[in-house]
């Protein structure tokens, strides 16, 4: 994918201001969208090759979990030895952004690529974010394997479906942009 300089600065000012608007809310409510967080991580790997564009990515989401439990009274419950483990959940789905970059092409077939791409990262990350947690909380030492898929099992849905609340409509938009764009080439040209 080539973009400029330029569009490259754009699009992560809005992915960056996406995660601030939304990262309050994990799982969202009648009042609030879901977090913006694994859409944001995995779009800004697609669009912007930058590994730079991570690390801000990364201290903007630690900064908002500041912000979040310090000022606006959001508790610190998830603020444990685990909260490192942010760090491979997002860089699965930034990883999965930069792979599927590389064969992307503007077809059918590539969105069903994007989409397994996806769907396989944010499992993982869901997978990472979630077992370094009940592993290295400290809050459910005495846990059996039955408890924890229980557990595990009631974040999952609603956790897979915040990244699609966000990816749904960024491949719309994207595949309306780039079709009207081609049709405004094609335009030009003849």
């Amino acid at each position: 994918m080539n973009i400029t300089k330029n569009k490259s600065l754009v699009l992560g000012a809005l992915l960056a201001a996406l995660m601030a608007a939304t990262r309050m809310h994990h799982f969202g409510s009648a009042l609030h969208l879901p977090d913006a967080s694994l859409a944001v991580f995995l779009l800004a790997g697609f669009f912007i090759v930058s590994p730079l564009l991570f690390g801000m990515l990364m201290l903007e989401a630690v900064a908002l979990d500041y912000v979040a439990i310090t000022q606006l009274g959001v508790d610190n419950y998830c603020v444990t030895p685990a909260y490192w483990f942010l760090v491979p959940t997002y860089a699965v789905l930034w990883f999965a952004g930069r792979s599927y970059a590389r064969v992307h092409q503007d077809s059918l077939r590539s969105m069903g690529i994007f989409s397994a791409i996806s769907f396989a990262a944010v499992n993982v990350a869901f997978v990472i974010s979630n077992g370094s947690f009940y592993l290295l909380s400290g809050n459910f030492a005495k846990m059996n394997i039955a408890e924890y898929a229980a557990r595990v099992a009631q974040y999952y849905v609603p956790y897979v479906s915040g990244a699609v609340v966000y990816l749904v409509p960024a491949v719309m938009l994207y595949v309306l942009i780039t079709r009207r764009s081609a049709v405004v080439q094609a335009s030009h040209a003849g």
